[in-house]
């Protein structure tokens, strides 16, 4: 088994993320061994190299990780830290952040980040964005500005590429630039301690990269000699906890907590409350951390009402019925009429587009699913094969009016309804994910735009 495998590996030695993890596991390479490969090959490879610390199990593990290999075979290399503070947090998080920046400070290059920042809430129908540390409303700040010689903010800010109230990936990546910057210009790496495993999202991102470097799945261009690494991206969960036991690294003891709360391991993150994967936990805050909890609720609208509904059928969570009298169609206009013109307007477009597509080009969808929709009298047509999808499903569009809902069908999850358009404003899902959306091409568009004003700045002020 062990000869066949080598002989079939690819000639230059890539591999995708699939397949590498297949070919490890009968290979018995365990993470550990595969992790030291990596970081031999980033040090090799970039002359600047920093990692990313969000204060969770992960980024944590990583960064003390990476500060022993240094230490053992590359003791002349400095490497960076960068921690993006989103401001709302619990205390044992910030505690934990500061007594490792405070214990690695002397060995690194420390970089606290606490910048005005646009980051998406799912908490309310009335905001997209809140903005951590926004210096308009310092009385509403969470907690106070973190007093340390390598905090970064609006009175210490050395980013250049920073641009006032810029998104929360924006801010991330143009650190990354910045750095590369002020390191001389050279080849730089941003390592972050993303892992397949936590989704079937981030799994999928690794499987089909695009732009790796010299052929890694875990190494995705950003700028001109800019890089990301996720060199733990096939660890586990257990992996991760094994390796923190073993090497008795220090960790953020949230996690204890979480554990004592009776949550699941896919259930501890260390985000921002307010995103779509942490709204369903607000409730821990006031448990764990009722002084904090007091501030988020004057912080971010939808705070509260999220703790409260946050789990029923208010905000989509489970089933959900329609109000006597409505169907889904006129359920959908009631809240869109009940919503600021803005969030009105992007609802409205996007619902508009989704309607159009349906009914010009068409959806994949599976054979069973249409001869499903076909047995149940909804009036559709074949239009080729979806290019939209990895194994070429056919096209379908809809003849009719697009369905109130399709609950008579088994596979729901791809086929278009006025139920689905409701569930999202119930959702506060702004950009329609549930929908399969992502960016507008409006908003692709400006943020092209704001690239390659960045761009252009760099050639001038740099000649690169």
């Amino acid at each position: 088994m062990l000869n066949s495998l080598v002989t079939e590996f690819p000639k230059n030695g890539k591999t995708d993320a699939g397949e590498f993890m297949m070919i490890r596991k009968y290979l018995e390479q365990n993470v550990y061994e595969a992790l030291q490969e990596r970081l031999h090959f980033l040090f090799q490879e970039f002359e600047n190299i920093y990692v990313s610390f969000s204060g969770g199990k992960d980024s944590g593990l990583l960064l003390n990780m990476v500060l022993d290999f240094q230490k053992k075979y590359y003791p002349q290399r400095k490497i960076g830290v960068f921690h993006q503070d989103f401001e709302a947090q619990y205390t044992v998080t910030t505690e934990y952040v500061e007594r490792t920046f405070e214990r690695i400070k002397a060995e690194v290059e420390p970089y606290w980040v606490c910048l005005p920042m646009a980051t998406r809430t799912a908490l309310s129908s009335y905001e997209m964005y809140w903005y951590p540390w926004d210096d308009t409303k310092k009385e509403l700040w969470v907690r106070k500005m973190p007093d340390k010689e390598y905090v970064i903010n609006m009175e210490n800010n050395p980013i250049t590429t920073y641009r006032y109230r810029m998104h929360q990936e924006d801010l991330a990546r143009q650190f990354g630039r910045w750095y590369r910057k002020s390191h001389e210009n050279k080849k730089t790496v941003c390592l972050l301690g993303m892992r397949a495993d936590e989704s079937l999202q981030r799994y999928y991102g690794f499987l089909h990269k695009k732009y790796g470097y010299e052929g890694e799945c875990w190494i995705t261009k950003q700028f001109k000699d800019v890089w990301c690494a996720s060199p733990l991206y096939d660890w586990s969960s257990k992996d991760v906890w094994h390796a923190n036991y073993l090497f008795q690294y220090d960790y953020n003891e949230l996690y204890d907590l979480y554990h004592m709360a009776g949550l699941k391991i896919s259930q501890m993150r260390v985000a921002s409350p307010f995103n779509d994967y942490s709204k369903d936990a607000l409730n821990l805050y006031r448990i764990i951390d009722p002084e904090i909890w007091v501030k988020l609720v004057g912080r971010v609208q939808g705070a509260n009402f999220t703790n409260i509904y946050g789990r029923t059928k208010a905000m989509g969570y489970r089933s959900i019925t329609l109000p006597e009298g409505h169907t889904w169609k006129s359920y959908t206009l009631f809240l869109l009429d009940t919503l600021p013109a803005r969030l009105r307007n992007n609802y409205v477009k996007k619902f508009k587009t989704s309607i159009e597509f349906w009914h010009t080009t068409g959806g994949g969808l599976d054979e069973e699913t249409i001869h499903e929709l076909e047995n149940h009298g909804y009036q559709i047509r074949r239009n080729g094969v979806s290019n939209y999808t990895l194994s070429k499903k056919t096209r379908v569009v809809f003849l009719g009016r697009i369905p109130d809902d399709t609950d008579d069908i088994k596979t729901t999850r791809d086929i278009p309804s006025w139920k689905r358009m409701c569930f999202c404003i119930l959702k506060n899902d702004h950009l329609c994910k549930f929908m399969g959306f992502g960016m507008s091409r409006q908003q692709q568009k400006k943020v092209d735009l704001i690239r390659l004003k960045y761009k252009s700045l760099e050639e001038v002020e740099y000649g690169v």
